[in-house]
C-alpha cells in the first residue's frame, strides 16, 4: 500500500451517524444560536475539531482554543454564549460536559460481536454458560463455573474453577478470574487484569518462609470496572469486596481482605495494603499509597502521591507524605518555601565570615 495516504481523523466517532445541530439541541435541551442544518459526524477537543465536529466549552481556561476552533457544532455554558470564538453555531445548555457525556454514545464504534462459542475455547462439561454469551477464540472455563446472560469472555480470558459471573459482564483480552470468585452483573475487567488471586501474606519459619493460605472469596459486586492489569487478591480468612458501582482504574494493586464500599474511584497506580476498609464514595487518586488495616471515611479524597499512614475521617480531603488534611499540607509547604528563604541570608552571613581573617590583625 506504498504511496497511498490517509488523511487523519480529527475526532471520535466513525462517521456513520451523523445528526444535525437541531437534533443536537433537541437531543440534549439546549438552545441552538446559528446554523441549525450544520452536519455532526464525531467528536472532538476544541483545538482538533473540524468542521463536521461537535465540541465543547465549558470552562474559560479553553477560551484561547474556542478563539480559533474550526468546530461546525460547541456546546456551550450560558455564561460562554457571546464567548469570542470562530464557531458560530452553538448549543447553550447549563452542563456542557453532562450534555457531552450523554451524546458521545452516539458517535460511539461498538467493537462487533456475535453469540456463540469459538472452537478453540476450552470449557469444562460442568460450567454452565446463560443465553446469548460470547466465548472468543483460547479462552479457558474451569469446572462448576457459572456465566450469566449475554456475557462476553475474549481470547484468552481465563475463568478458574467454581467460580460465578452474573449477566452482561465483560472480560477483555487475557483477564483472568481466579477460582471461586464471585463477578455481579455488568462487572467488566479490562486487559490483563486479575482478581481473585492469593495476597501477599507470608510467615517466617526456621526453614524458610511459609505462605498462608487464602480461604476468603474476591467478591465485585454489579457495575464492578476493573482497568488494564490491576489485580484484586482474594481473602485470606476473610473476603476481599468491591462493592457496586466502583471503578478501578489501570496498574492497582488491592490487597488481600480490603472491603471497598459502593460508587469509589481509584485512578491509576494506587496501591491499596490488606484489611483496609475504604467507605462508599471515596476517591483515591494515582500513585497513592495506603498502609494496612486503615479506615478511609465516606466520600473523603486523597490527593495523587499520598501516602497514608492514619485513618482518614469522612468527607475530608488529604495529601502529602505522610498524608495530613490538605489545608494543613498547603501551610506546612508555605512554611518550607518561607523558611528557605530566611535561610538564604543567614547562609551568605556564614560564607562572609569564613572568609574574613581569624583576628583583626591579618594575622
Amino acid at each position: 500500500m506504498s504511496g497511498e495516504s490517509f488523511p487523519p481523523q480529527a475526532g471520535g466517532g466513525d462517521g456513520q451517524t451523523p445528526i444535525t445541530a437541531a437534533d443536537v439541541a433537541a437531543q440534549v435541551g439546549g438552545r441552538l444560536v446559528g446554523d441549525p442544518t450544520v452536519v455532526v459526524r464525531g467528536i472532538a477537543p476544541l483545538d482538533r475539531a473540524g468542521p463536521h465536529d461537535l465540541s465543547f466549552l465549558a470552562h474559560l481556561r479553553y477560551a484561547s482554543w474556542f478563539a480559533t476552533s474550526r468546530a461546525g457544532v460547541v456546546l456551550v455554558a450560558p455564561a460562554f454564549e457571546a464567548q469570542a470564538g470562530t464557531p458560530t453555531t452553538r448549543i447553550v445548555v447549563d452542563k456542557p460536559t453532562d450534555a457531552m457525556v450523554g451524546l458521545l454514545a452516539r458517535f460511539h464504534r461498538a467493537e462487533p460481536r456475535a453469540a456463540g462459542i469459538h472452537p478453540t475455547a476450552v470449557i469444562a462439561p460442568t460450567a454452565r454458560l446463560g443465553a446469548d454469551v460470547t466465548i472468543d477464540a483460547f479462552v479457558v472455563i474451569g469446572d462448576d463455573v457459572v456465566i450469566g446472560d449475554r456475557s462476553w469472555i475474549s481470547a484468552g480470558a481465563k475463568i478458574g474453577a467454581g467460580s460465578v459471573l452474573g449477566a452482561d459482564v465483560r472480560l477483555h483480552v487475557n483477564a483472568v478470574v481466579y477460582p471461586f470468585s464471585e463477578l455481579g452483573d455488568r462487572v467488566v475487567l479490562h486487559a490483563g487484569a486479575q482478581v481473585g488471586r492469593e495476597g501477599f501474606g507470608f510467615v517466617p519459619r526456621p526453614t524458610g518462609v511459609v505462605r498462608i493460605p487464602h480461604v476468603g472469596r474476591c467478591v465485585l459486586e454489579h457495575d464492578v470496572e476493573i482497568g488494564a492489569n490491576s489485580c484484586v487478591d482474594r481473602g485470606s480468612v476473610d473476603d476481599t469486596v468491591i462493592g457496586a458501582g466502583t471503578k478501578i482504574d489501570s496498574l492497582v494493586q488491592i490487597g488481600h481482605n480490603v472491603r471497598i464500599g459502593r460508587f469509589c474511584f481509584f485512578a491509576s497506580q494506587a496501591g491499596i495494603a490488606g484489611s483496609t476498609r475504604i467507605e462508599d464514595g471515596a476517591q483515591i487518586g494515582g500513585q497513592v499509597g495506603v498502609s494496612g488495616h486503615l479506615t478511609i471515611g465516606a466520600k473523603a479524597t486523597v490527593a495523587a502521591q499520598a501516602g497514608v499512614f492514619g485513618d482518614i475521617p469522612s468527607g475530608e480531603i488529604w495529601s502529602g507524605y505522610p498524608a495530613r488534611p490538605h489545608k494543613e499540607q498547603l501551610r506546612s509547604q508555605a512554611a518550607v518555601s518561607r523558611l528557605a528563604k530566611l535561610i538564604r541570608p543567614l547562609e551568605r552571613l556564614l560564607m562572609r565570615e569564613a572568609s574574613e581573617p581569624a583576628n583583626g590583625d591579618g594575622r
